[in-house]
């Protein structure tokens, strides 16, 4: 059942895309949303996987919807034979719009300042029945072919792993620590209202060299996607926030497009595919601004 005081609400139903990507792999159609249908499509997954696989809800259908989806892009994967969509990811370019969700849960200065063409990633979820590397790298491809089209240089989105423990929570801290992948260049406090009680604390008792089952430990809470974020040159802002609507914690990352691995942009050459910006693309200041971002995929969210 949608939602049609929030479909009007968040103006679905009025919904245009800024740049207009699409290929074909396949099984799979590779593009992005380009009427309210096929929105609400995305937003219905979005339901099932935040809502009902991550925080419980019993309320069997519906859809995840806010005020930034409207002046987003949004990166879908179809499946040819259902005509379902299947993966989604939001896309919110900083030529469209100057608010990013990010925004809210994190003290953003240090990467706004950054010149150059930034894009947020965020509410990132696969299907259930669809979590398998052909279908996380057309994701993939498509942000690669977003960034070629919107010559986007630095990505950042929350990137969430589920827990509600300090203790875990430092641990990360220490164990993200251990691995080199905070930059100095891009650290991003969270906003008090986001701030995790007691983090500091423990992040002071929790020593930095980590014993080999606190290791394992957070090695085991990483979800794959962060884990391959940071495979490929991401970097993450410092502390994570804390978001208790969805019962985890958020580490912004942040990738740059210059230190994204070679292979990657061999593989997912922007060229070889049909990228389309539409009419609204070289006319930012005619979009209405607000817009928000998280990553999330079976393991991104915000």
């Amino acid at each position: 059942m949608i939602d049609f005081i929030q479909v009007r609400k968040n103006r679905v139903h009025k919904f245009q895309p800024k740049v207009e990507l699409f290929s074909e792999r396949g099984p799979y159609i590779l593009k992005t949303v380009t009427h309210p249908s096929e929105l609400i499509q995305a937003l219905k997954l979005r339901y099932e996987v935040f809502h009902r696989e991550m925080i419980g809800k019993t309320r069997k259908s519906g859809i995840d919807v806010d005020e930034f989806d409207f002046h987003c892009d949004h990166l879908v994967i179809i499946e040819k034979k259902s005509h379902q969509i299947i993966g989604t990811y939001r896309l919110n370019c900083s030529l469209f719009n100057q608010r990013f969700y990010s925004a809210q849960e994190f003290s953003m200065r240090k990467i706004l300042e950054i010149p150059g063409t930034k894009l947020e990633l965020g509410r990132a979820c696969i299907h259930k029945d669809y979590r398998k590397g052909i279908v996380i790298n057309l994701l993939w491809r498509g942000i690669a072919e977003y960034m070629a089209a919107t010559q986007s240089q630095l990505v950042f989105g929350c990137a969430s792993i589920k827990t509600e423990s300090a203790r875990q929570a430092a641990l990360l801290y220490r164990y993200f620590q251990s691995q080199n992948a905070f930059d100095s260049r891009f650290i991003t406090p969270p906003t008090l209202r986001f701030a995790m009680p007691h983090l500091d604390l423990w992040i002071h008792v929790t020593p930095k060299e980590l014993t080999a089952e606190q290791l394992s430990e957070a090695e085991a809470l990483v979800p794959p996607l962060a884990r391959a974020y940071l495979k490929i040159g991401a970097k993450l802002g410092g502390e994570p926030a804390y978001d208790p609507d969805f019962k985890c914690i958020d580490f912004l990352t942040i990738l740059e497009k210059d230190q994204l691995h070679r292979a990657l942009w061999r593989k997912y050459d922007p060229c070889k595919s049909s990228i389309n910006p539409s009419k609204n693309t070289t006319a930012p200041h005619d979009i209405d601004s607000p817009s928000e971002t998280h990553f999330e995929a079976a393991s991104l969210s915000g």
